[in-house]
């Protein structure tokens, strides 16, 4: 294996400490401040009055001379001329002002932070001095700082693309900073690990690639990793993941990643589609929607990544994950439409498109992380076109065969940042999915609602008495716009924190 191949992570070298210092008497090479937008003009938020008054109080007319209003994640530069030691101020804007007793929304931070972070890229250093004053606040600035110097550059030869932000000091005197950063640290880690996995071409991700990664990655950090094999899948009857991948060279693995706990009263499973790559198969899909089907495996990696923080955070949960992984291609050995497959679970589908085949390949996860008995069953995919006809780019959907852990899966994602809508999932669907041949057909014959008639037909394969919740982030996992907030062009991570908090509200 080439040296290339074997590295894993782009270099991610941002750091993030505390400073407890005045703002303006920090030596570094700029400082970030915060800006609100009012009916009067700009208004420095907490952190920056130190500065305001260093600059004789021209802070506001400067910003206002600038055309910077303030709003939301928008961006102004400006030299201090030797008035603060920080050569350059940053203003990044927060939008209105809270109200008198209120805070400012953790995701407001957030963005602002990656927003600033991204706008110093190819700086060595930056002293962020954005409201921050309590535990959580100091996790949501540092992550969103260390999430927004993300740069994924392993490719490019000629140097085109800046260095990341290298070093942050986080301006605050909040209670047990230093514990909220070192969590901020451990949740990018993970994230950052779900958007090199996605970036990665698939001609370096394949499915043993990526079931080598995950034992690496597992032997290091407390993790129990068993991988199947072609042929172990076809020998236990693996019938969905074994059919998907049949066409391609590069054989298909299924792989469970364990973490326990002594004392955990609680296991929780997440199921990950990891399509490597996705042609559609023999219904092949047009060449425009195939170009950014490397991140079909965004499922899995948003698995591993959160098995990766479970484990460095010590949560007192038993979790498994189980990333099914295929490559999904056109060729004299792939599956046909009108194939039968005699999955996991003892069910045969019959493969009516080839090109819904996540969900193929998800029945037999299902199937397998049900014998580890959990209280918990969440999968997670970019399962359908439909979720981004229905929800736009950003908003995954979320399906559940129990409404209050719908609402509660929606709760937990919304106070990481990760925008999840609740769907339903209509009984009368189901009778579209009936087939004459086998027990159920991978797919609905209607066009629309194609998102719920996935749910729907994943749903027939979880076991009675077993809370299951459904996740489809195909257009969250992958932002083809331009970069926003925290959230890079690419690979996007999305879901990683969402079933990291999830895994938090099982623990003991």
């Amino acid at each position: 294996m080439s040296t290339e191949k074997a590295q894993l992570a782009s270099a991610h070298v941002t750091t993030v400490r505390v400073n407890a210092s005045d703002t303006v008497s920090i030596e570094t090479d700029a400082l970030v401040i915060g800006i609100h937008a009012t009916p009067q003009g700009p208004q420095a938020a907490s952190g920056a009055a130190g500065l305001d008054q260093a600059l004789g109080g021209r802070l506001a007319a400067t910003l206002t001379a600038m055309g910077f209003a303030g709003k939301p994640e928008e961006i102004a530069k400006f030299p201090t001329f030797g008035a603060i030691p920080a050569p350059l101020v940053v203003a990044v804007g927060l939008g209105a002002p809270p109200a008198d007793g209120e805070s400012l929304e953790l995701e407001t931070l957030r963005r602002a932070a990656g927003a600033a972070a991204r706008a110093l890229a190819g700086t060595a250093s930056a002293a962020v001095a954005l409201p921050a004053t309590t535990t959580e606040e100091v996790e949501a600035v540092a992550i969103g700082s260390l999430l927004g110097a993300y740069v994924f550059s392993r490719y490019q030869t000629n140097g085109q693309q800046k260095a990341p932000l290298a070093e942050v000091e986080l301006v605050t005197s909040a209670p047990e900073a230093e514990s909220a950063i070192r969590r901020a640290a451990t949740l990018a880690d993970s994230v950052t690990l779900v958007r090199d996995l996605v970036n990665t071409p698939p001609s370096d991700l394949w499915p043993a690639r990526f079931a080598e990664i995950t034992e690496e990655i597992g032997g290091k950090n407390g993790l129990t990793v068993e991988v199947l094999d072609e042929v172990a899948l076809k020998d236990n009857g693996y019938g969905g993941i074994v059919g998907v991948g049949q066409g391609s060279s590069r054989p298909p693995r299924l792989v469970r990643v364990a973490y326990s706990h002594p004392e955990a009263a609680k296991t929780i499973a997440f199921v990950g589609k990891g399509i490597t790559f996705d042609s559609g198969g023999l219904s092949l899909k047009p060449s425009a929607s195939m170009d950014w089907m490397k991140s079909d495996m965004g499922g899995a990696a948003a698995v591993l990544g959160a098995l990766l923080a479970v484990s460095r955070l010590g949560l007192h949960v038993n979790a498994v994950g189980y990333l099914c992984l295929a490559e999904n291609m056109p060729s004299g050995t792939a599956q046909r439409p009108s194939d039968v497959l005699h999955t996991y679970s003892g069910k045969t589908v019959e493969v009516l498109d080839t090109d819904a085949e996540g969900r193929l390949v998800l029945i037999d996860g299902i199937a397998r992380a049900a014998e580890d008995s959990p209280d918990l069953i969440v999968d997670v995919a970019t399962l359908t076109g439909a979720q981004i006809v229905a929800l736009g780019w950003r908003t995954a959907g979320v399906m559940t065969n129990d409404d209050d852990l719908r609402g509660a899966v929606v709760e937990m994602a919304g106070a990481q940042g990760e925008s999840v809508w609740g769907m339903p999932l209509p009984a009368e669907l189901r009778k579209g999915l009936d087939s004459q041949v086998a027990d159920i057909a991978n797919l609905h014959p209607e066009r629309w609602g194609g998102m719920l008639a996935a749910g729907v037909f994943l749903r027939e394969f979880v076991p009675e008495g077993v809370d299951w919740a459904h996740i489809d982030m195909a257009g969250p996992a992958f932002n083809k716009g331009e970069p926003y907030g925290y959230t890079p062009k690419g690979g996007t991570g999305a879901i990683t924190r969402t079933l990291v908090a999830i895994a938090e509200r099982y623990a003991g």
